[in-house]
């Protein structure tokens, strides 16, 4: 598994195509959530892409600033793997990659707007629920914070 980290100037149409192509299978197809995805994020955000031997893209997530009750954090969002690489630790590698760098180069904590569902995976990666579950596109999300750098 190859993974990189772009800024929106450097990534390539064909990686742009990829992850745009992967979070709409996933986010609208799969879950079946009519919404609008281009949030106006992506400019500003770092995107890591995970893709395998033949360049293919397999998991996405993007990295962006933002802020929560006028403190500073870095978002990890749109984290997605695609169905036929789940359960092979990718998700797992893709998280371990954009925490590592958000703290040795940002140095902020980092939130993530979790499905519910995946609590327990976050918690396994040192992020701890601060909110109660909440409706965001019909699915139950939680909000997690990882506060410690390197924890």
């Amino acid at each position: 598994m190859q993974f990189k980290l772009k800024s929106w100037a450097e990534l390539e149409k064909s990686e742009l195509y990829q992850l745009l192509q992967l979070r709409a299978q996933i986010f609208v197809v799969e879950q079946e959530c009519a919404y609008q995805d281009l949030d106006g994020q992506d400019p500003e955000a770092l995107h890591l892409l995970a893709s395998d031997e033949h360049q293919t893209l397999v998991a996405y997530a993007r990295l962006y600033e933002t802020q929560i009750d006028t403190k500073d954090y870095v978002a990890i969002g749109r984290v997605c793997t695609a169905e036929a690489y789940r359960g092979q630790g990718i998700s797992r590698q893709l998280m371990q990659q954009a925490i590592s760098y958000i703290e040795s180069n940002q140095k902020k904590p980092i939130t993530v707007s979790a499905q519910a569902y995946l609590e327990q995976f976050y918690q396994s990666l040192g992020f701890a629920t601060v909110s109660e579950p909440y409706l965001e596109d019909g699915i139950p999300h939680i909000r997690m914070i990882k506060d410690e750098l390197g924890a």
